[in-house]
């Protein structure tokens, strides 16, 4: 039989499963790691063991190539805490320019918004990957127990402490998107003008300002916490770049953010956290290593 016009895809059964479950497959690696390029770098690890898999002897490719990542997974996230551990300031999860319809499913957006991801980050990699393969993607415990090495019992007491861990720390609640755009444009307004009362109306008396320059630029070295401590180093820090700066609306990891640009050029990520229509977290990212995936969209899948 000719194969002339056979698609290459089709003629590599292996390669054709892969970028079918691509997507799923980095966004469960990025929820385990926070991190874009450590995810990007599991998916070609997982590419390269996928690809010596006996095809004929998998019965759920999907559950097979999912186990593979939360392995490879696994192992980075142990080196990447050591990693963490001398990392100069605070460590912020690498944000990801998103299209809107990684917003609408309300479940993955949560999942992967900043304030969850720094959540996650207080959870041992075993917990974080059980709570990331039952609770966002729903994956059965027997299914996770052969991801993780455990049995599907001690899976079962995993994922129940590291809900309890979850939901004591977690944002109070899901807010609406229109909710996140009026507090952030309440937000933009007062840092674009300067006005300090405007700044204090919006933001939540304990809120919380935390940013990453990775060593490589200035940023607050420890989280800043107090709405009047928090507007003034805004204030301060926009108003002496005030004739450079420029602030856009963006969609990142799923909810409504802002980029600064400084002379047309990227320089600062800020996601938000809202609850009760008041600024409770504010999460800025400087380290230019960490902005890669500010310039196109990531597309994010459960």
């Amino acid at each position: 039989m000719s194969t002339e016009h056979q698609d290459p895809a089709a003629a590599n059964p292996a390669t054709e499963t892969f970028v079918a479950h691509r997507n799923l497959l980095f966004t469960v690696a990025y929820e385990m790691l926070g991190s874009a390029a450590d995810a990007e770098d599991v998916l070609q690890e997982t590419w390269l063991r996928w690809a010596t898999v006996d095809l004929d002897a998998v019965r759920d490719r999907r559950a097979y190539l999912v186990r593979i990542t939360t392995r490879q997974a696994l192992t980075r996230l142990r080196t990447l805490g050591r990693r963490k551990e001398s990392y100069v300031g605070s460590w912020l999860p690498e944000p990801l320019l998103t299209s809107p319809d990684v917003a609408e499913d309300v479940e993955l957006a949560d999942s992967v918004s900043m304030a969850m991801l720094l959540v996650l980050e207080t959870l041992a990699p075993t917990e974080r990957a059980v709570f990331v393969l039952r609770d966002v993607f729903d994956l059965g415990y027997d299914e996770i127990a052969e991801a993780v090495d455990r049995s599907p019992a001690a899976v079962r007491q995993i994922a129940h402490r590291a809900r309890a861990h979850v939901a004591a720390r977690r944002p109070r609640g899901i807010v609406s998107p229109a909710e996140t755009r009026n507090a952030l444009d309440a937000f933009r307004r007062a840092v674009e003008t300067g006005d300090l009362q405007g700044l204090l109306d919006i933001l939540a008396p304990d809120v919380v300002l935390v940013g990453d320059g990775g060593g490589v630029k200035q940023a607050v070295l420890r989280p800043i916490v107090g709405a009047d401590k928090v507007a003034r180093v805004l204030t301060a820090g926009l108003g002496r770049v005030a004739a450079a700066a420029s602030l856009q609306s963006v969609q990142v990891n799923g909810h409504p953010a802002l980029i600064l640009r400084l002379d047309g050029e990227l320089d600062s990520v800020v996601a938000v956290r809202i609850d009760q229509g008041l600024v409770t977290g504010l999460y800025a990212v400087r380290n230019p290593q960490k902005l890669s995936h500010m310039e196109r969209e990531t597309a994010l899948q459960r």
